[in-house]
Parts: structure tokens; C-alpha cells; sequence
């Protein structure tokens, strides 16, 4: 149903959008998976048992400008020109702010957005450049930049807020885009949520310590392992909590950590180095190496991960409880995602950017008072592809025919449409660059994956029934002989059907050498 613009506001639906970056579902309580135990997020927990959980919910391009631009237009990385992070995102295409404002909407946006310039289609913004920071972030805005001090979460909540409360127009209905840095490396947290995870043992993945001698190539000469790529100092803020002066282990050192330390107030950085200074010391008289090294730096690195986290899950709380004493739960939709998953130690990795299941998952949460059935789960193959059609829907607004993903609307009301799509596309561009992940592209059915490493032209092939942790690929078995043809087949469909023209036949030199030389930059 198309509604007329100027229809009340209480005719259509608030939406209020809370997007993080990187949070895994491995680490969100509600999809009961490995980490469930610690109990990382209540809150998202309780939105989830109000509203539907998509259990298959994926991304097209695992890292975190492509997504962003992907949710923007509802069109495939190729074709909104946002293939890689650095990429130029063009604000004059068409996205879907535009189209709800066109319909009668307030369209707002707070946090990060990763797609630089001036954000088109919002009657307020207030953005982090970049990547932005998590102590005392500056913020672009339509009159310019500002500085605001305090952690990046609270404040980008407290703006939100502030809106709700005092910004809005109550004639109309809105589109509030609530966007979190958390849990981005360099997993900094709140100053009290420092060691909210200390006293729990965190489960470790059941592939920490994988072996990856039973995949193409290109899983081996990556750099984003835990074991020989996480660094001590400006990962884990050994010792960075004394000097701001360590040497860098990597080319491409990730410093924002370092950089955002150097911005703290005396107050800040005294709490820091109150808690990370004891356990620097214990640390260095653990002396510990090998298996022991790799998991006193999962422990480190994921109680800094889940509490980044738990400033998320109390900014949703806070969320909801606003909407509430506004009046406004009955008549507001409230999404929770995240631009992509994110490896947690799973394959022994962090990270993204992969089409294996952690990376390539997002997570997808939806309340719809009198829509959606509480506590229900869906099990279709959803992408960040469908959200701008969703959201127009959800509007009623009119949903335009060049937009490539599917309404989502039929299966929150619990209906699935007979054509269905019943496999997924992705495709990776960002090669060479930091953690030298090789482009891929691939297509993912409810049982099957096919991934292709076409820079090197290496295939994997996975039966995911079979093998959930992607840890053997079948390619070569001619048991799957018939089913790697078929996917291959219709991995050559999807790439007609969604118009990737990318040129895949450029085969890269030693990238890596070049990369370490100097040669070739970020």
C-alpha cells in the first residue's frame, strides 16, 4: 500500500535503525551460538525476543564502506561504484533517504557512516570522519566540524536522543539512523565497562587453532591471524599504556588506538593506564609463548571486543526506553545490524572481508509491533541488498524497479514469497590492501558455497551440512563432481542477472613483495 505524502504520522511507521560495526552474531546472546554463555548482550537479546531473529542474514562485499554504500542504494557494490574502502561514494545516485524524504519522511542520521562528503537524502547528520574515535570524537555536521568529548557511543545515543526529544516533528514520520564505531578495531571500550569481562573464561571458537592446508591459497597468505598478525601493542595496548612510542610490527599498522590515546583528557588516560598497567606487568612475567601466547591474546582481545560491545547493548536500552516514555514503541519499527560479521578467533583470525560464514553473516534483528511475531526466527537467505526496499515498503512508498534486493516485508509478517531467491551473490574487490585478503566472488545456496579466488583462479567448495566450520574444501571431490557444476552455473546467472561486468582477468604479481617494499601502497 502506497501512503500519500503528507498521510499522518501515525498512519506510518517510525523507523529507528541501530547499526554497529563488525559485531558478529557469534557474539549477540539471541543467536545461541559459542559465545552465549557470557552473556554479551541482554538488551539486543530482549529486542530480538520481541521481533524476529533472521538466521541467515548475509552481506554482499564483507567490509565496511561497500556495505554501507550497498544499504544506501539496494544495489550491488558494482553498480553504486563503491566496490573498497578509499573508494569515492557518489551522493547524487539515487538511495533510499531520498525517497522517503520525497515521501513525507524526517530521514536523520548520527555516527559513523565510512562513505565520505556530505551525507545527501537526511534532514539532519552528524557523521564521524572516517573511521572516527571512541574517546572525545570530532563529528561532521551540515555547519561544519565539531568536537564533542566522551565516549563515541554514549554520544552519538545521546544525539539521538536529543532529537527524539526535542528535534522531531511530531506531523511526520521519521527515519532515525542510529551509527556505531563499536566494536571496531581497535576495541577500545567505555572507561566503565573496562574489565566487564575479566572475571569470565571466554570461550574459545572450535577453530582457533584451524588448519588451513585444506583450502586454495589465498586462506594461508592473508594477514589477519591472531597469532602472527595481532599486534601486542597497538591491538592489545600492551605497554602502549606507558610510552606512545612503539615501533610498528606491520607496514600498515593499524595507530588509531595510539592516535586516539594522544587525544585523551589527563582523566581518561589516568583511568587507562589504572586499569591496563597492572596487567602489562603481569603479562611480561607470564612469559608466555606459542599456543599459550595466541590464547592470553584471544582472552585480551575479546573482553576488549564484548565490551565495545556492551556500550552498544545499553545504547539500544536506552533506545528503547526513550521510545517508550515518548509514546512511541507502538508506532516504531526498531532494526538492529551490523555491516558485516566478524572473526572472534574463528580459523584462528579477526577481521572480516572473507565469504566464510563469520565474516560473510550479518546480523539482522527486527521488532514490528502487530507485524512481526515475537520471538519468531527466519531461516531465507536475506542480504544488506534488501534493506532499502524493506524500509521503502515499511513507508509505503513506491519501491523503484532498478533496485536489485527484495522487500523483506512478507517474511517479517510471516509469509514467504513462492520466488524466493535460493542462493546469494557476493563479491570482494579490495586487493592488494591491509590484511592481503584476495578478491573473491562466489554464490551461496541453503547447503552449498562456491567461492572463487579468481586473481589466482582457485576454487573452494563447501557442503555446509557436512562441514559447518568451512574447513575442508570439497572442490576436487568428485563425489560434489554435479554440484560444483550446477553452482557454477549459477554463479554465472547471478552475475548476468545483477550486471557485474567486473574485469576478473587481471592476474596480480607477488602483491605481497610489492606491498612490504614499498612499492605498493594502501
Amino acid at each position: 500500500m502506497l501512503f500519500a505524502i503528507g498521510s499522518a504520522a501515525a498512519d506510518r511507521p517510525n523507523i529507528v535503525f541501530i547499526f554497529s560495526d563488525d559485531h558478529s552474531p557469534n557474539a549477540i546472546g539471541a543467536y545461541n551460538r559459542w559465545l552465549k554463555s557470557v552473556n554479551p548482550t541482554p538488551n539486543i537479546d530482549k529486542l530480538a525476543a520481541e521481533g524476529m531473529v533472521f538466521e541467515r542474514s548475509f552481506c554482499t562485499n564483507s567490509i565496511c564502506g561497500p556495505v554501507r554504500a550497498v544499504i544506501e542504494t539496494g544495489k550491488h557494490s558494482h553498480l553504486n561504484g563503491f566496490r573498497q574502502n578509499g573508494d569515492k561514494f557518489n551522493w547524487d545516485q539515487q538511495t533510499f533517504p531520498k525517497l522517503l524524504q520525497a515521501s513525507g519522511y524526517q530521514t536523520v542520521l548520527y555516527g559513523k557512516y565510512h562513505m565520505e562528503g556530505k551525507p545527501k537524502g537526511y534532514d539532519e547528520w552528524a557523521v564521524l570522519p572516517g573511521q572516527g574515535l571512541y574517546y572525545n570524537p570530532d563529528f561532521l555536521t551540515a555547519e561544519g566540524k565539531i568536537t564533542k568529548e566522551g565516549y563515541c557511543t554514549d554520544l552519538v545515543t545521546d544525539m539521538a536522543v536529543e532529537w527524539l526529544k526535542e528535534k522531531r516533528d511530531p506531523t511526520k514520520p521519521f527515519m532515525l539512523r542510529v551509527q556505531h564505531k563499536a566494536p571496531h578495531r581497535n576495541w577500545m571500550p567505555a572507561l566503565r565497562h573496562l574489565g566487564a569481562f575479566d572475571d569470565v573464561l571466554i570461550p574459545e571458537p572450535p577453530t582457533l587453532f584451524a588448519d588451513h592446508r585444506f583450502q586454495a591459497s589465498p586462506s594461508r597468505n592473508q594477514e589477519l591471524e591472531i597469532d602472527r598478525h595481532m599486534d601486542l601493542n597497538y591491538d592489545l595496548f600492551v605497554d602502549l599504556t606507558a610510552e606512545f612510542d612503539q615501533p610498528a610490527s606491520q607496514k600498515t599498522q593499524d595507530r588509531s588506538a595510539w592516535m586516539n590515546m594522544k587525544r585523551m583528557t589527563p582523566a581518561q588516560l589516568e583511568a587507562w593506564h589504572a586499569y591496563f598497567d597492572p596487567k602489562d606487568k603481569e603479562f611480561h612475567e607470564a612469559n608466555l609463548y606459542g599456543e599459550a601466547l595466541v590464547r592470553w591474546k584471544h582472552q585480551r582481545y575479546m573482553r576488549n571486543y564484548l565490551a565495545c560491545v556492551k556500550g552498544v547493548d545499553e545504547s539500544v536500552a536506552t533506545m528503547m526506553k526513550t521510545l517508550e516514555e515518548l509514546g512511541l514503541s507502538e508506532n516504531t519499527i526498531v532494526i538492529y545490524s551490523a555491516d558485516q560479521g566478524f572473526y572472534l578467533g574463528d580459523r584462528g583470525w579477526y577481521d572480516k572481508r572473507w565469504m566464510y560464514e563469520p565474516s560473510l553473516e550479518m546480523p539482522l534483528i527486527v521488532k514490528w509491533p502487530g507485524v512481526t511475531a515475537p520471538g519468531s526466527r527466519n531461516h531465507d537467505l536475506v542480504q544488506n541488498l534488501d534493506y532499502a526496499s524493506t524500509f521503502l515498503e515499511m513507508a509505503g512508498a513506491e519501491i523503484p524497479q532498478d533496485l536489485q534486493g527484495k522487500s523483506l516485508v512478507p517474511l517479517l509478517k510471516g509469509e514467504k514469497p513462492a520466488e524466493w531467491r535460493d542462493a546469494i551473490y557476493y563479491h570482494y574487490f579490495e586487493y592488494p590492501s591491509v590484511h592481503m585478503v584476495a578478491r573473491q566472488r562466489g554464490v551461496r545456496t541453503d547447503r552449498f558455497k562456491l567461492i572463487h579466488f579468481y586473481q589466482f583462479d582457485e576454487w573452494e567448495f563447501y557442503d555446509l551440512d557436512a562441514d559447518p566450520q568451512e574447513q575442508r574444501s570439497q572442490y576436487d571431490n568428485p563425489v560434489y563432481a554435479a554440484e560444483v557444476a550446477k553452482l557454477k552455473e549459477q554463479l554465472e546467472t547471478l552475475r548476468v542477472e545483477y550486471g557485474d561486468d567486473s574485469d576478473i582477468s587481471a592476474k596480480p604479481e607477488d602483491w605481497r613483495v610489492k606491498v612490504r617494499k614499498g612499492e605498493v601502497t594502501e
